[in-house]
């Protein structure tokens, strides 16, 4: 037999090329003639002769069967070629016809031990591959060959086992090696296993640890089979052992997770469960058999409509098929029979749990007993229901505390109101009363009577003004605003500031707003410049400088408090002063603060810049510090033009040339008789009255009155307004002039009013124009 081995070194596995198989079929047949030549002599070189047959067994071999085949019809050609054809002779013939059959002989015997070469190389080649794998496998898998002789203890170990052991190559593979190799815990009862397979016959799969050289514990699985001979006795033994230190740690960490999961269960004081996609129960906590009061199995597998009260019974029961139909988390919340026999309610929460491929497989629950926290909200009912009613009455504390603070805070502004009026206007009153009773002493004096008359008028006009201040501050005063261009009315009124601001301190003006327009009240707005001149002057020592600036600006939101944003027109009065600290910059606008001695302020300057700037939609803001002069800023909003100039007002009418007979209503007698007076003097006739009912009466009494003359405010619950609607109801047509000193939301009802006011206090001439613009054209031209 031909060794498999061998055949691979010289036989090709694949047939060569054409060139290369004529080649090879070529010189073996040159060679079989060489070698008849040399032997026989040349002059046989080319008969047919058995040399020629190592040549077809070569040819064969090397270049494939019909090379052989090739190489034997060759050979015979060329023979009865050199021979002249077939010999006559029989002999001869029959000498052919024996090479011929012995070539072909030799041929198919060649082919044949070829193609069984071919083979046994390819199964060679498949059982190196399938080694290989197998090895492969082995090492990948750590999985370890054994085979060991029952008698004899000896064997044989794959190289993947002896890396598993962690021994040498050489290491003896006996079963004695491998049981020195088992850990020592393991050994003994390894050893009384290996004992039983030989006595039963079978060996069941075991595992158990093996201790290193190098004193790694190694965890391994052993596999194998007892075979028996014909006599039925244990002989040998194959096998495999598995390394599964790797499974078997995981294996341990999944059970100390379980074992923690268990813990952590047990020890929770909720009922806690995990279930089937049935809905039975797969595990459930120790608080879930106790409040059942039933073992662990039964607990798997209770019925928890057995518990559950009467009164929530049909509605958990939808509520619980519709939370499993739709695998989505949901709740549940009812009374259940606790083990002692109390009604406890539980809030269960469910979650589905999936599969490791995703799929479906139960719920996992916690119930929470939330009997207490139910009691719990209840009493937090009645007990807010009670706070509600504690807070409410706690609340009517408040706001009548509150009220009563108002109230004294009112009295307490009333008190300081009234302290810095009162002084004022006794000073005017002095003046008043004084020259009224210097008159009266020497009437027949015209001088002093006339000087007299002249100080009381401007006493009592200063008191005017200072009535003005104060509804400006508390913006009460009903203002005339127009569009005015701001520079225009500073460069009016620039004579009077300065001589306003004297002769220590330089004034500038530095308009820089040109044709910027503000709707405001021209006298106001004068009035606010000139108090805040007057203020720079008495705060700036001889040689400084008080500086009127304007500008337009655009404000942003917050820049100036209690300002909207928007465009502006501000205007500045700086000084180089005395300046103010902070304790006095909280308190600039308030009515009659002032830091000026006694007699020489009335600290209604700033109040009614603040007033007026406020009632004009704008503000005022103050940058001072003490000895770092002051700037007061006014911002007036800005308007977008001038309104048409409109026609010039008419001339004042002169009182009319005939008398007529007016009907005064004034609840007053001291004001009464003032005004009976002034009509007369006017040359007008009088007929009067003290409230609506006594007007109403002389209305329908006498035929011919030309005109009323009715206070605003009135005595009875009715208002001169109301006077006027019944009085030109019953005589349509009638001239009716109103007449008021009170301001504000009391002259609110007269704004949309179709008779003229007349504003107290007033003299004859405002009286005699007042008369004249309620009058008809008809009657004023009579």
């Amino acid at each position: 037999m031909i060794p498999a081995g061998s055949s691979l070194r010289f036989i090709p596995r694949r047939s060569p090329p054409f060139l290369a198989a004529l080649a090879i079929s070529l010189a073996a047949m040159a060679v079989a003639i060489c070698i008849r030549g040399l032997l026989a002599g040349w002059s046989t070189a080319f008969a047919l002769s058995v040399t020629h047959f190592p040549a077809f067994v070569v040819a064969t071999l090397f270049a494939g069967s019909r090379w052989g085949w090739a190489s034997l019809f060759g050979a015979l050609v060329g023979s009865l070629a050199a021979r002249g054809g077939l010999p006559p002779e029989a002999t001869t013939r029959a000498g052919v016809l024996l090479y011929a059959l012995s070539g072909a002989v030799t041929v198919m015997v060649a082919s044949t031990l070829r193609e069984i070469v071919l083979r046994l190389d390819e199964a060679q080649a498949a059982l190196d591959r399938s080694e290989t794998r197998l090895q492969m496998a082995q090492k990948a898998g750590e999985v370890g060959l054994w085979d060991w002789d029952v008698a004899t203890g000896q064997g044989r170990w794959s190289p993947t086992l002896y890396r598993i052991l962690g021994l040498a190559p050489d290491t003896d593979a006996s079963i004695r090696a491998l049981l020195r190799s088992v850990h020592p815990d393991d050994r003994e009862w390894v050893r009384q296993s290996n004992v039983a397979a030989i006595r039963s016959g079978k060996m069941a799969p075991i595992e158990y640890r093996i201790l290193r050289p190098d004193g790694e514990v190694r965890w391994v699985l052993s596999r194998g089979e007892m075979l028996q001979n014909g006599a039925g006795k244990v002989v040998r033994a194959v096998g495999v052992n598995i390394d599964i230190t790797e499974r078997r740690h995981a294996f341990e960490k999944v059970r100390e997770s379980d074992a923690r999961f268990r813990a952590l269960a047990d020890s929770a004081p909720v009922l806690l469960w995990v279930s089937k996609t049935d809905g039975r129960r797969e595990f459930v906590n120790q608080a879930y058999v106790d409040y059942l009061g039933a073992s662990y199995e039964e607990a798997l597998s209770f019925d928890w409509r057995e518990r559950l009260h009467r009164e929530d019974l049909s509605r958990i029961l939808q509520e619980q098929i519709a939370g499993e139909a739709s695998r989505k988390l949901f709740t549940l919340e009812a009374r259940y029979m606790r083990a002692d026999g109390a009604w406890r309610w539980i809030r269960s929460v469910s979650q589905p749990r999936y599969g490791p491929g995703g799929e479906f497989v139960g719920f996992i629950g916690i119930g929470v007993d939330v009997t207490d926290a139910k009691q719990a909200e209840r009493d937090l009912m009645r007990i807010n229901d009670l706070l509600a009613e504690r807070v409410q009455a706690a609340l009517a504390e408040r706001d009548e505390a509150q009220a009563r603070l108002h109230h004294a805070q009112k009295l307490e502004a009333v008190g300081q109101l009234t302290g810095g009026v009162a002084h004022d206007f006794n000073n005017l009153l002095t003046v008043i009363i004084g020259a009224l009773d210097l008159i009266q002493r020497r009437p027949a004096d015209e001088d002093r009577r006339e000087r007299m008359i002249e100080a009381a008028l401007g006493a009592a006009r200063r008191g005017e003004r200072l009535t003005h201040q104060l509804l400006a501050f508390s913006r009460r005063q009903a203002l005339k605003p127009e569009p005015l261009r701001i520079d225009d009315l500073l460069a009016e009124s620039e004579p009077l500031l300065r001589r306003a601001a004297g002769e220590a301190a330089a004034m500038v003006l530095a308009p820089g707003a040109p044709g910027a327009v503000a709707m405001l009240d021209q006298g106001q707005f004068d009035a606010a410049v000139m108090n805040l001149v007057v203020n720079a002057r008495d705060a700036t020592p001889a040689g400084g400088e008080i500086r009127i600036e304007t500008a337009v600006c655009d404000l942003a939101d917050g820049e100036v408090p209690d300002v909207a944003p928007g465009p502006y027109v501000r205007v500045t009065v700086r000084d180089n002063g005395v300046g103010m600290d902070a304790e006095v910059l909280a308190r600039v606008f308030e009515p009659f603060f002032t830091t000026k001695d006694i007699g020489k302020g009335t600290g209604l300057g700033l109040s009614q810049v603040y007033g007026f700037a406020r009632q004009s939609g704008g503000g005022v803001a103050i940058d001072a510090a003490p000895h770092a002069g002051a700037s007061v800023s006014i911002y007036l909003p800005c308007t977008a033009s001038l309104a048409a100039d409109a026609e010039p007002p008419p001339a004042p009418a002169d009182a009319p040339v005939r008398a007529l007979d007016i009907l005064l209503v004034e609840d007053d007698p001291a004001v009464g008789d003032m005004i009976a007076a002034m009509l007369s003097e006017l040359g007008h006739r009088v007929a009067r009255a003290d409230g609506v009912d006594r007007a109403l009466t002389l209305l329908g009494r006498r035929k011919r009155i030309d005109l009323m003359l009715t206070d605003l405010v009135m005595p009875g619950g009715r208002s001169g307004l109301d006077l006027a609607r019944a009085a030109t109801t019953a005589r349509p047509g009638l001239p009716v002039v109103l007449s008021s000193g009170f301001t504000g939301e009391a002259l609110a009802a007269v704004a949309d009013a179709p008779w003229p006011l007349l504003r107290k206090p007033y003299s004859a001439e405002a009286l005699a124009r007042a008369i004249a613009s309620a009058l008809d054209p008809e009657i004023q031209a009579a």
